[in-house]
This record gives structure tokens, C-alpha cells and sequence, in this order.
């Protein structure tokens, strides 16, 4: 039987990445009383994410991070769309009338630091590593959390080698659980809310790389008849390139995207990844001409179009991965996270402090599951007009995910090419397949 906890928390947030730290930043600074736990020992080694949208910079903003975060960073105006050897469109984020008007390349692990940083210094607020949510029941208007603390445990004889085991089983009460713990979120599983999915999965690879040359100061995606890629550029040298396998090349046992690490099929060698980089580049960017020196590492990672039936219910409430996957084009799932992750902190914050309405979190399911239903093609669509380039329109389908930004920022965009989205429904999400990156 697990023991009870003696400090019963009025939130407590589920997943420390990014979004869930960020969230528990939000509530804490409005007085909420947090709890923040992870089954990770520590911030992560290794990043998916690697870019943060001007939404995203105004939110951290908000809570004092964004100038830290730009000293980090790497800061892109421009996004570039290529097929073959030609450019064929460019957007200016410089032209955006908001108070970030560009992305920062920031690795997630660097963010993540960051975030943990702020924590301890703005809101006195430590996270829990090395604890796994382990089961969670709503009873008597809260929500129980059955909580294992883990700790490392030798094992073995002959090849002694360590183990993550269970110390000890405590039971958490608090009035509302937010799930920001990834795409195989225990609480979104808990609460019994399955994913509508487009598509079959997608399968990228990624090299993270140094060149003898100067990198472009850009944004440059990839998009061709049946796959994408993208080239975020870390520092003037530095940068990361990720291409999507077409499925009849890929290894059968591609592996599925983990939190805390990439996950590697095989182990080449420098020369190897470079040699397989080499040859991407040849065969979809034969306009990218900088050398490459080095590859640091190389990495599979399978990604899917998927969106939770719904973003909680009772008193649990998902944010960021644990309630949608995107591909990694446009760095939508995280970011789009922070904004989840602010407005739920919102709507809590509103129901325990000013007695506001439970149906704000209905609300807050409906408003970003429309969103993400437009923004994965589900409803709505998009329309071209008289002006809009012919490559843009034969790709219209496509482009959104491309692009590294959500909301109003997102339609501007989307403007500069002659593009705008069609009134959505409002209805729940069902399964289309439809044609994404």
C-alpha cells in the first residue's frame, strides 16, 4: 500500500520538459501551490526540440526568460522553401508585428536547464526527478496520484550493472493533474483518452553537424514530391539537418521517439553519417555547397500525426505531447505546448483563486483541439488566391506544418504567400488521412 503524502498540492504537473515546467512556473507565480515531478533522473541529455516560435518568446517573456534564452540562442528572420537546386518561396518572420519577430535556435536541453534555473530562482520551486507516476483515480473531487520514487539499484553478479527500482510508493491528492509527460503520457492513458491519427507514421533522420563554411542565416526547408527535410542552423558553422526516410528504405525496426534521448538503429561511425548525410544532401538539397567536417551524431526518431480525442476531462488536463505529435519540420508540438500550458495555467488559476467555472477547461478542449484539427488539415483547409505561386498552391496541404509559428502569427504568415485558412467547424476531431510532413 502506498504511504500518504503530507503535503497534498493544489496542481501537480506531471513531466518536467519543457512545457511541463513552464506550466508549473505559470501557476506557481500566481500563487498556486505545485508539485512538479518526473520519472527522469535529470534535464534532458539530448533535444528533439530546437526552436522557439515568437509566440512561444513572448510567453517566456512574460515570466522573465526570453532575454536569457536570446543570449543562448541562435536568432533566424527568414524561412526558406526549396525543391531540387531552386528556391521557390521565402517568408520574412522580420515583417511580423509582434515584439519577437524572428525564431531562436535553441536546443532543448539548453532550454530545459534554463527553465529548471528559473524555477528554483522565481517561484522557489524544485523538481522531483527520478518520480514516475505510477496511477491516478479522481475520488471526492480530487485527483489521486499513486507516485513511485525511484532510485538506482546495483544488479548482476558476474556484470554488476545498475537499475532504476522502486524506493518507495507515496499517494498524492490535489485538486487538478496536468499531463505534460510526452507522447506516452501516463496520465492521458490513465484518464482512457486514445489518439485520432492521419496517416502513417513518419520516419526521419537527424545529423547534427559542423561545416568549414558559413551557414546559411535561414530557415531552409526541403519539400518535394514525397518526403521533407529542414536545416535549422545552431551557430554561423554549426547546425542540424533532418531528412524524412521514404518508408520502402527505412530499417524495419525503426525505432519510436523517447523523451530523454534520441534513439540510435546501429552504430556508424563519423565517417558513415557523414557519408549517408552527404548523399541525402546530393539527392534533395544540391543547392546546400558547405562543406561538412564533422558529423557529431546521427539519429532515427519516427514521428506521427496524432491528436488526443480530448485534451482531459474531471480533473486531469494535457499539454503538449501528451496531447498531439506533429513531424519535427516546423517545431509545432512544443511550442504549441507553451501556449497549452499558459492557458491552462490560466484557467486553473481562475477556478482555484477567483471561483471561476469548471467549463473553462471544457473551453480550453475545444479551443485547442480546433486548433490543431485546422492546423493538421483536418477541418477547415486552406485557400490559395489569383496571386498565389503555383508550387505553393500544388503544396498548400503541406505547408502549414512546415512553418515555425502557430496562431495569428501562423495566418500572417501564411498571407505572405497568398495563402489563408477556411473556417473550421466546430466539431470533434475524427481520422482522415491526409498528406503531411
Amino acid at each position: 500500500m502506498p504511504s500518504k503524502s503530507k503535503t497534498p498540492s493544489e496542481v501537480l504537473v506531471v513531466g518536467a520538459g519543457p512545457v511541463g515546467m513552464f506550466t508549473a512556473l505559470r501557476l506557481a507565480e500566481s500563487g498556486i501551490g505545485v508539485q512538479l515531478i518526473d520519472q527522469a533522473p535529470c534535464t534532458a541529455g539530448h533535444s528533439y526540440a530546437c526552436a522557439l516560435h515568437p509566440r512561444t518568446l513572448q510567453l517566456l517573456d512574460e515570466v522573465g526568460i526570453a532575454q536569457d534564452a536570446i543570449k543562448l540562442g541562435h536568432l533566424i528572420e527568414t524561412v526558406a522553401f526549396y525543391e531540387g537546386a531552386f528556391q521557390r518561396a521565402e517568408l520574412k518572420l522580420s515583417l511580423l508585428p509582434v515584439k519577437f519577430p524572428f525564431v531562436l535556435v535553441l536546443q532543448q536541453n539548453i532550454l530545459e536547464d534554463l527553465l529548471e534555473q528559473k524555477l528554483k530562482e522565481r517561484a522557489g520551486l524544485e523538481v522531483r526527478w527520478n518520480r514516475r507516476l505510477a496511477d491516478l483515480a479522481m475520488k471526492n473531487g480530487a485527483a489521486i496520484a499513486t507516485i513511485d520514487e525511484l532510485a538506482m539499484e546495483g544488479k548482476g553478479y558476474s556484470v554488476p550493472h545498475s537499475e532504476m527500482a522502486v524506493k518507495k510508493t507515496v499517494s498524492v491528492s490535489a485538486d487538478f493533474v496536468v499531463g505534460a509527460d510526452g507522447q506516452g503520457s501516463i496520465v492521458r492513458e490513465r484518464l482512457g483518452i486514445d489518439y485520432a491519427r492521419a496517416g502513417k507514421p513518419q520516419l526521419f533522420v537527424v545529423y547534427e553537424f559542423e561545416t568549414k563554411a558559413q551557414l546559411p542565416s535561414e530557415i531552409s526547408i526541403v519539400v518535394d514530391q514525397h518526403m521533407a527535410g529542414v536545416l535549422w542552423p545552431f551557430t554561423q558553422n554549426k547546425g542540424r539537418w533532418s531528412f524524412q526516410w521514404l518508408r520502402a528504405n527505412a530499417p524495419a525496426d525503426f525505432p519510436q521517439k523517447a523523451r530523454s534521448s534520441f534513439t540510435i538503429v546501429g552504430s556508424p561511425g563519423a565517417e558513415d553519417s557523414r557519408h549517408h548525410l552527404h548523399k541525402l544532401l546530393s539527392a534533395h538539397a544540391p543547392w546546400f555547397q558547405a562543406e561538412i567536417k564533422e558529423v557529431g551524431w546521427a539519429k532515427d526518431i519516427q514521428f506521427e500525426h496524432r491528436l488526443a480525442r480530448q485534451f482531459g476531462r474531471d480533473r486531469a488536463w494535457l499539454a503538449g505531447d501528451a496531447a498531439h505529435q506533429t513531424g519535427p519540420i516546423g517545431m509545432q508540438s512544443m511550442n504549441m505546448g507553451f501556449r497549452e500550458g499558459a492557458d491552462l495555467a490560466a484557467k486553473l488559476t481562475r477556478i482555484l483563486r477567483d471561483k471561476g467555472s469548471p467549463d473553462l477547461l471544457e473551453t480550453y478542449d475545444v479551443e485547442h483541439q480546433m486548433e490543431w484539427e485546422q492546423l493538421l488539415g483536418w477541418k477547415g483547409g486552406l485557400q490559395a488566391n489569383s496571386a498565389t505561386d503555383a508550387w505553393i498552391r500544388q503544396r498548400s496541404v503541406r505547408i502549414p506544418g512546415c512553418i515555425p509559428a502557430s496562431g495569428e502569427e501562423l495566418t500572417l504568415l501564411l498571407h505572405q504567400l497568398g495563402l489563408e485558412f477556411k473556417p473550421a467547424q466546430l466539431e470533434k476531431v475524427g481520422t482522415e488521412d491526409t498528406v503531411s510532413v
